[in-house]
């Protein structure tokens, strides 16, 4: 059996995200070496309580969650409880966690972490804005030459903005950070709301959680019939894009996903424009090639993939 492949997973919970934590919680391909939570979707306070609750829903209290930014690095945040609601988990009922916050702080974590640890053996998943990330290459720059990759979701191009008429929600909440980690050098897969609004969240493919007769997919079944309800409005679409999983789901099956090197660039100065990334797909520009950008999904295949590990919890 192939070695398992070592991941920290940064994340802001929000439903899409609690999702794909419960993924890479049923995939025997990857090891979560540790979750760090950072301010985005909903304030740090309840990004790292999420993060707990999803790893004993999942029935994992193993699993070491760590807390991480409380703001951006040069702006004042900005959540999300409109989409997320209040708690940032809104839907199912679920229980405040028993298992302990790390005491470490995340930032150290992911430097410890990467300093320690084979190098090129640690993937970096950031799920929410990319502080955690920035912080800890600015603490320690030599960890950029230690990851093996960086695989996160954010930005958009062809599709535009989903905060802004031109910036994604996890850029935009910290387009400093983003603006870091895209010139870090490291190799970075980026799936982009071009990607993400392939992958919709229909009344179908939730019910097939809920058929897992399981807790997992009962209280999955729930947070999406609650998340998607603003995209449902927003869009006039049959379901929500299922934005986090994406993340995980590559790890697993790269074939579920099309895309191309491409140089990213994050604006920092504009405020019309804060937190676009301008993606040279068309290699107009001499700027380097910083990022693969995936543009095109296999929804049915990366829902398949959703429900059949998902059901392997509980």
């Amino acid at each position: 059996m192939p070695q398992s492949r070592k991941i920290i997973i940064d994340t802001d919970p929000g439903q899409d995200d609690a999702v794909a934590i419960l993924l890479a919680l049923g995939s025997s391909e990857l090891e979560i070496v540790g979750i760090t939570a950072v301010a985005g979707n909903v304030p740090l306070k309840l990004t790292q309580n999420n993060a707990r609750k999803i790893c004993e829903l999942a029935g994992r209290p193993d699993i070491k969650v760590y807390a991480g930014a409380i703001r951006p690095l040069a702006r004042e945040l900005v959540t999300a409880e409109e989409v997320h609601g209040k708690t940032g988990l809104n839907g199912p009922q679920l229980p405040e966690p028993t298992m302990k916050l790390q005491e470490q702080y995340a930032v150290d974590f992911i430097v410890e972490t990467l300093m320690g640890e084979e190098s090129g053996t640690i993937t970096l998943c950031p799920l929410g804005p990319l502080t955690n990330i920035a912080l800890a290459l600015i603490r320690e720059p030599r960890i950029a030459l230690r990851i093996k990759e960086i695989v996160l979701m954010g930005g958009g191009f062809f599709e535009g903005g989903n905060v802004t008429p031109a910036a994604e929600f996890n850029i935009y909440v910290d387009p400093q950070a983003a603006d870091l980690v895209f010139k870090s050098g490291i190799p970075i897969v980026m799936m982009p709301l071009d990607v993400t609004h392939k992958a919709l969240t229909t009344s179908k493919r939730i019910q097939a959680f809920r058929q897992l007769g399981t807790k997992v997919g009962t209280a999955t079944a729930e947070m999406l019939e609650f998340f998607e309800r603003y995209d449902e409005e927003k869009y006039g679409t049959d379901g929500g894009p299922l934005h986090d999983p994406c993340v995980i789901a590559y790890l697993i099956k790269p074939e579920l996903f099309k895309g191309r090197r491409c140089n990213v660039s994050v604006e920092t100065a504009s405020e019309l424009t804060m937190g676009m990334t301008v993606i040279d797909w068309w290699g107009v520009t001499k700027r380097e090639k910083n990022a693969t950008v995936m543009r095109d999904i296999d929804h049915d295949g990366f829902f398949a993939l959703l429900v059949e590990r998902l059901g392997r919890l509980n």
